[in-house]
């Protein structure tokens, strides 16, 4: 079986990589990891080896190259089906897809005014009322999975999918927002935060050097 390699940017201030590499993680799936942090003279010239978009993440096995994040959890879904990627229910797995397409393409006010940055501490910072609606909608998600499919598991759908790295990002986003939840969200933050997985990404991220003035509110 030959070699996969995940390309990444910081992990500090990259929400996007974090997805697929959580799931490779937690799943024990073995890869290469490169790192091309962004905003530096280098980086564009960089990570055009691997994204024709210029992106991150890219998945690379051989002369393959899969970018984006939806894109990437599909074939790594083929390439390793015995994982539970996705919830097993049919019902369950179409309300999962419908979510995560969501997340991929919704809560741009939150991401815009709360910009991701693992290390930091900005209690408050950012929040205006396009935000707050785009933190209720994701905790009225969480609150709603949970209680739907959670079952006795601590994930969204009781055991750890696809659905719970693509909402990593929005944990780590709201624990340095000091974001104000319901209990259920608290418990499922909380949950997300103690996975060695997750705890290996923040001291990665806590390790690097780099700086982002517009990532630094």
């Amino acid at each position: 079986m030959t070699q996969l390699t995940l390309v990444i940017g910081n992990k500090n201030y990259c929400s996007w990589p974090l997805r697929p590499w959580l799931a490779m993680k937690q799943f024990g799936i073995e890869f290469n990891e490169i790192r091309i942090p962004i905003y530096t003279p280098e980086s564009e010239q960089q990570i055009r080896q691997y994204s024709p978009t210029g992106k991150r993440p890219v998945l690379v096995e051989d002369q393959l190259k899969i970018w984006d994040s939806l894109a990437i959890f599909e074939y790594l879904a083929e390439r390793f089906p015995n994982f539970h990627w996705w919830p097993l229910e049919r019902t369950e797995r179409a309300v999962a897809r419908s979510i995560c397409a969501e997340m991929h393409s919704g809560f741009s006010h939150l991401r815009q005014k709360m910009p991701f940055n693992c290390r930091a501490k900005l209690p408050g910072k950012g929040m205006t009322p396009e935000v707050a609606k785009d933190i209720d909608r994701i905790t009225t998600i969480w609150q709603d999975c949970r209680q739907r499919f959670g079952g006795s598991g601590q994930m969204l759908f009781g055991e750890f999918t696809i659905i719970d790295a693509m909402f990593a990002s929005e944990v780590l986003r709201f624990h340095t927002y000091e974001v104000k939840v319901n209990s259920e969200s608290k418990d499922y933050m909380e949950a997300i935060l103690a996975l060695p997985s997750v705890q290996e990404w923040l001291q990665d991220a806590n390790s690097e050097v780099e700086v982002v003035p517009q990532f630094e509110l």
